[in-house]
């Protein structure tokens, strides 16, 4: 049916079912991005040994280390290096690295596990260890290989392959039983040595003698060789590991504490006897080791929205080969493959369905709470889950292409962004790390110096060394923004990196795009006028004529019948007239359905039907005519859809403190109705295309943070100008790649929940550094005994190292505590009526 007479609506806008950018390696002209997994950071200060140790490599742009999350984002030219290059650097630098964090195979069970032996990047069986032993040896810290052969562990030893020094690259939880050992040693050990010692003398109130004949701080020192050489070797290994890549972190810290109270032990030993500090120095040990186990396990908590993401995936599909169903690990699935999913199954890879019809449970992925039908020619996303019928769908997407891991990696590259707030907190604790050291230094002298022994002099000095820790600074922000896009991720809101997080906190106004956005960009009925029958005895007929044409006005008027229960008729002599509308018998009856042109053409007089027709046209609503038997029938009005939550999306954002603007290309009536149903403050109509990015700057321009959220081709330019872009998540690939935030529902109440997660999360970082910063000059003042001629307030070292553990592990609880930020819930929306068989789905059209 051709264009008919009303009031114009928005030309079709391109459209993607993509909410997520293509492939997992981001690249420009120039430069590529990619996340790898580097493991082993038993430490979060120990980033910035990767960062230090990439970052000095030729072609290497940028690196950001998360060790929370235990990879690295590496920005670096791909003319100069590759990501087999960066995994030897990172080994080199003495940690695990299997190659890029998302594997090629997401569906691999290896990924995710504890268990990160093999090269998960590489394609099924180039990372094996049978193909890393027939591989040729390369340089040290190189590899060579075919690009996408295995190129990560080309040229490796196998214990390279396998990890750092021979050992597998631990997970997270292998870290936290890890250090839990250490500090078991420690902790068990800490005990006798504790009894013979004068503390132990003091408490009893009597000698123990040492056994075997020995004396006392002989007996000690041998106590003190596993929490040393084992327990407390890990910092002894960091420091090199830092000082070797030329940066100061905390491991240097605690090293040179322990070492430094064990090693003057051991040469007063030696010599003859005397006053020593091995229960300081295995104390402090079991105080640090403890405060890390507890901060890891933290960590772990952190990094949940990752973790559950990968363990969507299938470990197994069943493939039909021959006409024959044949079950096979997920990572063997290649592209055109034809995949059977049975009822409760899980889709193994990206798709299209070729026969059957089911309902898809979506929402693990998207956040949609409600099924999805599908049928033939259907998109479906891998790891969602089949409900009801048997689909058959042929694999278009596997392994790093498919949803699931560009979906993981956009959370990755987030997680490992740095805030403006970050990058500070970064260069503070490299400086407090300096002034740690040189304070301890010029605490000894000056309690030396001014008649203390050296024994009193080098316990205050070992005090600072360790009180100052600057491990609650490097935490205080990475496991905010951690848990914040982990939050966001589970709602279906993806920040692109921690800028876009911190500055949405900082929104005050947000400018809507209308169709698309507030709106469904298809159309609905809204009235239906009749004139000598009634209103279903009206539909029935209408409804009848347009269940044959294909025009996306019938479409919705044919819904609305269907909606209300209204039977269509059967009809003859249907013929469709370009331009004005469309004819038909229905029933005996002869019924038309368009504009004027058509009921002049045909000599029917509409005339009282008119002032209707214009009085819904001046609200932004198309007016259909309707003749019966030769005279007006009735008029029915239609207007694009408002989204079930665009009236709660718009009202959080006023509970926020938000300011709502609606920018539309829609004349100002349009514009206005939608405005005024929604609640929104001010209204931009009758805006072209390139001047909506214009609008969005003098927004900017009196004062105003703006976030722009859009969902088109023509929004792009001024998502791009706001300070926030967000880009709803069924809209084009364009949109989605210029926004900093992507909101895969649809739903314009997420606007609201990415608002108020950016202000989550800022709140927390400030809180965490405050913390942080405040901790520190609080503690190296009486770790220095500056209070101890006033007040008599002297910190041993053991009650430093526990107070810094402690300090730690209240930065990282804090974080967690975001998991209980409350967010804006939303309704179900009824489940929409499925579209007639062979109907192309209804999108704006131009007049009718």
């Amino acid at each position: 049916m051709g264009c008919r007479r009303g009031d114009p609506a928005p030309p079709p806008r391109p459209r993607s079912t993509t909410p997520y950018p293509e492939g997992p390696v981001s690249s420009t002209s120039t430069s590529t991005t990619t996340v790898i997994e580097v493991s082993n950071l038993l430490r979060a200060s120990s980033k910035a040994v990767v960062e230090a140790g990439l970052s000095r490599r030729p072609g290497v742009l940028e690196v950001v280390m998360n060790p929370v999350a235990q990879t690295a984002t590496v920005i670096f030219e791909p003319g100069q290096t590759s990501v087999a290059d960066l995994v030897g650097w990172v080994r080199d630098c003495g940690y695990h690295c299997s190659g890029r964090s998302v594997p090629e195979h997401v569906c691999d069970p290896m990924a995710g596990s504890s268990k990160r032996e093999m090269d998960m990047s590489a394609p099924m069986g180039a990372g094996s260890p049978e193909a890393v032993r027939s591989a040729p040896p390369g340089p040290a810290g190189h590899a060579h290989g075919r690009p996408g052969q295995g190129d990560e562990h080309a040229g490796r030893a196998p214990q390279e392959v396998m990890g750092h020094g021979g050992g597998h690259g631990m997970s997270m939880d292998a870290m936290v039983r890890n250090m839990r050992n250490r500090f078991l040693v420690a902790a068990l050990l800490a005990i006798p040595i504790l009894l013979w010692s004068p503390i132990g003398s003091d408490v009893l109130g009597f000698t123990v003698a040492a056994p075997f004949g020995l004396r006392t701080d002989v007996f000690s020192l041998l106590l003190t060789l596993p929490v040393i050489f084992y327990s407390a070797w890990i910092f002894f290994d960091g420091a090199y590991r830092a000082l070797r890549a030329r940066t100061l972190d905390m491991m240097v810290l605690v090293a040179v504490a322990v070492g430094a109270g064990w090693v003057y032990s051991v040469v007063v030993t030696l010599t003859g006897g005397g006053e020593v500090f091995y229960e300081a120095a295995t104390v402090l040990t079991a105080f640090v080791l403890l405060g890390h186990w507890f901060e890891m396990r933290a960590r772990g908590g952190a990094n949940e929205a990752i973790r559950t993401l990968l363990e969507l995936a299938p470990a197994k599909a069943v493939v039909v080969r021959n006409g024959e169903p044949v079950e096979m690990p997920t990572a063997d699935v290649v592209v055109g493959d034809l995949l059977l999913i049975r009822p409760g199954g899980k889709i193994a890879a990206d798709g299209t369905v070729e026969d059957g019809v089911s309902e898809v449970d979506e929402s693990m992925l998207t956040g949609e709470s409600l099924p999805v039908t599908k049928g033939p020619g259907a998109a479906v996303i891998g790891a969602s889950i089949n409900t009801t019928g048997t689909l058959r769908v042929r694999a278009t997407k596997v392994g790093s292409d498919t949803a699931l891991a560009q979906i993981v990696t956009l959370v990755q590259e987030a997680q490992n962004s740095k805030a403006p707030g970050q990058r500070l907190a970064d260069r503070a604790a490299f400086w407090l790390v300096f002034v740690a050291l040189i304070g301890g230094t010029g605490t000894f002298l000056v309690w030396w110096l001014t008649g203390s022994s050296v024994q009193a002099a080098l316990l205050f000095a070992i005090t600072v060394v360790v009180i100052t820790c600057p491990d609650a600074l490097g935490l205080a922000t990475p496991t905010a923004i951690m848990v914040g896009t982990g939050l966001g991720a589970q709602r279906g809101v993806l920040f692109k990196n921690a800028t876009a997080l911190e500055t949405s906190a900082r929104i005050d106004t947000v400018v809507m795009d209308k169709t698309g956005t507030l709106t469904k960009g298809e159309p609905e009925v809204t009235d239906v006028v009749a004139d000598g029958m009634s209103e279903d005895d009206l539909l029935a007929l209408v409804a009848a004529v347009e269940r044959e044409s294909e025009h996306p006005l019938a479409g919705a008027i044919v819904r609305y019948a269907e909606d209300r229960g209204v039977a269509s008729p059967p009809l003859t002599g249907f013929r469709s007239v370009p331009g004005q509308g469309a004819a038909a018998d229905v029933a005996g009856r002869h019924v038309l359905v368009g504009n004027r042109k058509l009921m002049a053409a045909e000599g029917v007089e509409v005339a009282a039907l008119l002032t209707r027709r214009d009085e819904l046209a001046a609200t932004g609503r198309t007016a259909v005519l309707v003749a019966v038997d030769g005279r007006g029938a009735g008029v029915i009005a239609l207007a694009d859809a408002v989204r079930p939550t665009s009236a709660a999306a718009v009202s959080a954002l006023h509970d926020a403190g938000v300011e709502v603007v609606m920018l539309s290309g829609d004349n100002q009536a349009t514009a206005a109705r939608i405005a005024g149903q929604l609640g929104i403050d001010i209204v931009i109509a009758e805006v072209l295309p390139g001047d909506k990015a214009t609008k969005v700057a003098e927004l900017q321009e009196a004062g105003k943070r703006v976030a722009m959220v859009g969902d088109g081709v023509n929004d792009a330019p001024a998502l791009a100008q706001a300070d926030v872009g967000i880009a709803i998540g069924a809209g084009t690939d364009v949109a989605i790649d210029t926004a900093d935030v992507v909101l895969m529902r649809s739903d314009p109440l997420d606007v609201s929940v990415a608002l108020l997660i950016g202000r989550g999360t800022l709140r927390k970082m400030r809180q965490n550094l405050g913390w942080a910063i405040g901790y520190n000059v609080v503690a190296l003042p009486i770790g220095a005994g500056v209070f101890a001629p006033a007040f008599g307030l002297v910190l041993r070292p053991e009650i430093a190292a526990l107070s810094m553990a402690g300090s730690s592990l209240i930065v990282a609880v804090n974080a967690l505590l975001l998991k209980r930020l409350k967010l804006p819930r939303s309704a179900q929306p009824p489940a929409a009526a499925p579209a007639p068989v062979g109907r192309v789905p209804a999108e704006p059209v131009g007049q009718r």
